[in-house]
């Protein structure tokens, strides 16, 4: 267990990596809020002891994830708000980055999921596959689909332009 200033230092460095990796499972702001908390909750209550810094990363992730998981297939999940109503709250630098968000928010789960891990978090596909405990190559698939797709919706949507 974590003295409290140690724990609230690591929600401090952690909680906007969790909420992004929740975000982009559930597209749901108030989920991923609740999904951040949930985690946050379990790194309180935790007697497990990390080896280092990245171990308690993907130790998170991993949580993270599996809350995901449990929230997608609760029967009780409740109809959430439109994604639209939140983009006007987000900052975008340029407006590619607008176009670049819509796009990866557009991807199946398996496909968003990794993009976000490998890009955003910085994970290599080896760290990945032991994140959602699947084959690397299903991972290597996954991130070369879903950069295929980013590429046909992004330069689709240039051609409209």
């Amino acid at each position: 267990m974590f003295t409290k200033e140690r724990f609230t230092f690591l929600a401090q460095k952690y909680m906007d990596m969790i909420f992004r990796v929740a975000f982009s499972m559930l597209k749901s702001r108030e989920d991923a809020d609740d999904v951040t908390q949930n985690v946050l909750l379990a790194l309180y209550q935790t007697d497990k002891a990390f080896h280092d810094g990245e171990h308690l990363k993907a130790w998170l992730i991993r949580v993270t994830v599996n809350e995901c998981r449990k929230m997608l297939r609760s029967p009780w999940r409740r109809r959430t708000g439109p994604l639209e109503d939140w983009v006007a709250e987000m900052p975008f630098q340029a407006p590619e980055d607008r176009a670049l968000f819509w796009a990866i928010m557009d991807l199946d789960t398996k496909y968003r999921t990794v993009i976000v891990l490998h890009y955003y978090e910085g994970y290599a596909i080896a760290e990945i596959a032991d994140i959602l405990r699947i084959p690397a190559g299903t991972v290597g698939t996954r991130l070369a689909r879903a950069r295929e797709k980013l590429k046909f919706t992004l330069t689709e949507a240039e051609s409209y332009e």
